[in-house]
């Protein structure tokens, strides 16, 4: 062992770039401000000059987030962005998750990514269901979680019921990282708790009425709230909680200065045989996204893969342990929305984007060489099934290549009857209905609408194959292969899907697929 190595094997500088980085999702209920306080996140880290607002006009609407044109056009998010960016000696792996619950999974498979979360909540209205639903995800992986609490610069519910609210509907402990200096219209920025800096837009009297509140609010927090404790945050136990107002650019460089403070470097992740650590010399990296025609004048596709141990650099030659074969690594690139630069090298935290041609898939594994798969990537079962109708029988070819990319990208899942019928596709919410046809129709140039079908419930099969073989003879009209081959049985009900379970003892029906491997 030489000098400048540890104990792991891993080199010093590894170790360092490794400890420096902060990958981190935004999520928050529709309508908080999460792409807003995305857009000034990237600004304070001087990544964009003007930031985008989804309720401006014209050029001013085109958030760098949202760069599909239904995202544009109705002013929401509905896949993940990545961008990357240096902000205070640390680089950062911002992942902007889909806000509607029609793009749960999406959203789902991008926590399996990050090493923490910012929730983002609206001051007014304070935990909301889609807040709730993507907290209990981020429980269940055990990330660290930092609270945003947005809009402060309107009417808004006391600060110290926010906290009481998400410490009772979360069973989070909370403690404030910043304080609200003013309210609503006199909102004029925060006070650091950390630091003791006051943080405002204007300077104040000490006998303006403000800082008035302020003190006797501060007397409040020291009596009655802990103090931040690193390993409970860590644990996901305990959250730091920031007000300010994603709109004014008040309490963001707040948020991105505790994030180099305290922001978790890449964690440990884990595989179907061992764990793997991020300072280990190795270079590991897991896919978690597929993008297709993020450049549509290029018909690109592109997976994006975390990087979850050692040193990624261009060129090196790469193992594909799902196909056991080998990975020439060309041209990684780090993104910021839809622009994009070559990354001659990255590290443990980082996510980097890889062209393909239908490669790689979501959940597959890169390594050196060894033979490990990355688990906790899932596929859900879908709320909705519906055959696709074709506009046009003569491109019917470019139809089927079209849901397979779209597939494998993680829009719809795709089904194809085992009885030769047209595809089903299955997805969360109508909303993905929609991303579909569009999606079809300006990259594809292939219209489509949907028919209804006889079916409620999908649920992937497995057991003896014999005994699965006869069971899909017998149901050959419900029965179809997913994207990967596995067996799906449909139910037109609830109440014939237990029937079908009791009859059928020696078979398994699961709601979720989890990469490799059906579980229930």
């Amino acid at each position: 062992m030489t000098d400048t190595q540890t104990a792991t094997g891993a080199p010093d500088d590894i170790r360092d770039a490794i400890s420096r980085r902060r990958t981190f999702a935004i999520i928050s209920h529709p309508d908080a401000g999460k792409t807003t306080l995305t857009e000034r996140i990237l600004r304070a880290g001087g990544a964009i000059q003007l930031a985008g607002n989804v309720r401006a006009k014209g050029e001013r609407r085109r958030t760098r987030s949202d760069w599909m044109g239904i995202e544009r056009d109705r002013g929401i998010s509905v896949v993940t962005s990545v961008m990357t960016f240096e902000y205070g000696g640390c680089v950062f792996n911002l992942l902007d998750t889909p806000g509607h619950e029609d793009f749960s999974e999406d959203t789902y498979r991008t926590l399996t990514a990050v090493d923490s979360a910012v929730m983002v909540i609206d001051a007014a209205k304070g935990i909301e269901d889609r807040t709730r639903k993507l907290f209990e995800i981020c429980r269940m992986r055990d990330i660290p979680i930092v609270t945003f609490i947005n809009k402060m610069d309107r009417e808004a519910q006391d600060p110290f019921a926010l906290l009481d609210e998400i410490s009772s509907s979360l069973a989070l402990d909370t403690t404030p990282a910043t304080w609200p200096v003013g309210r609503a219209a006199k909102f004029v920025g925060t006070y650091d708790l950390r630091t003791r800096e006051l943080h405002t837009t204007t300077t104040l009297e000490q006998s303006d009425p403000r800082m008035i509140q302020l003190g006797e609010d501060l007397e409040l927090i020291e009596a009655a709230l802990p103090e931040f404790d690193r390993e409970s945050f860590d644990a996901g136990h305990l959250t730091p909680v920031f007000f300010g107002s994603a709109m004014k650019e008040i309490g963001v460089t707040d948020l991105l200065d505790a994030l180099v403070a305290f922001g978790p470097s890449p964690r440990d992740q884990a595989t179907e045989t061992r764990t793997v650590h991020a300072d280990e010399p190795g270079m590991t990296a897991l896919v978690f996204k597929i993008q297709a025609n993020m450049d549509p004048n290029h018909r690109d596709r592109i997976a994006f893969a975390r990087v979850c141990s050692g040193r990624l650099s261009r060129g090196m030659r790469l193992h594909h342990t799902r196909t056991g074969k080998g990975f020439a690594l060309h041209t990684p690139q780090f993104f910021f929305a839809r622009d994009r630069q070559i990354a001659e090298e990255a590290f443990a935290g980082d996510v980097v984007g890889i062209p393909n041609h239908g490669t790689l898939r979501i959940g597959d594994t890169l390594t050196e060489g060894e033979n490990i798969r990355f688990t906790g990537v899932p596929y859900f079962a879908p709320e909705i099934l519906r055959r696709v109708r074709l506009e046009d029988a003569m491109k019917a070819k470019k139809l089927r290549q079209a849901l397979t990319e779209l597939a494998e990208e993680g829009v719809v899942q795709l089904f194809r009857p085992q009885d030769g019928a047209q595809p089903i596709v299955g997805v969360v919410g109508t909303l993905q209905l929609d991303v579909l046809q569009a999606r079809l129709k300006g990259e594809y140039g292939v219209g489509i609408g949907f028919d209804s079908t006889p079916f409620s419930l999908a649920r992937w099969v497995t057991g003896d194959h014999a005994k699965l073989d006869l069971f899909a003879q017998t149901n050959r009209s419900s029965m179809a292969d997913d994207l990967d081959g596995d067996p799906v049985f449909f139910a037109s009900s609830a109440f014939m899907m237990r029937r079908t379970e009791e009859m059928n003892p020696d078979l398994k029906f699961h709601d979720i697929k989890q990469i490799g491997l059906a579980v229930g």
